[in-house]
């Protein structure tokens, strides 16, 4: 379970997930626990949300055999569904 704010003695912290995300290129790519802070939900949300179309679709990188987002279209969303 991933959490995207921890607190400390009352004192809300960021989660290492996020603390580096505006660092990112646009071309840069994330996999679902860090989308999963972003949006502050759960994984079933997640996709419930792509397959909404509130935020895109992951990438397929199939040597890996992972799914992750891409960090620019995460960015579009978050910007958009303000």
């Amino acid at each position: 379970m991933t959490e995207d704010i921890t607190t400390i003695q009352n004192t809300p912290v960021l989660s290492p997930y996020l603390s580096s995300f505006d660092s990112l290129p646009d071309s840069a790519h994330v996999r679902q626990p860090v989308v999963e802070a972003l949006f502050g939900c759960s994984s079933a949300t997640i996709w419930r949300w792509v397959k909404k179309g509130i935020i895109p679709h992951p990438r397929k990188f199939e040597k890996q055999r992972i799914s992750a987002w891409n960090v620019g279209e995460l960015r579009a969303s978050l910007s958009k569904n303000k």
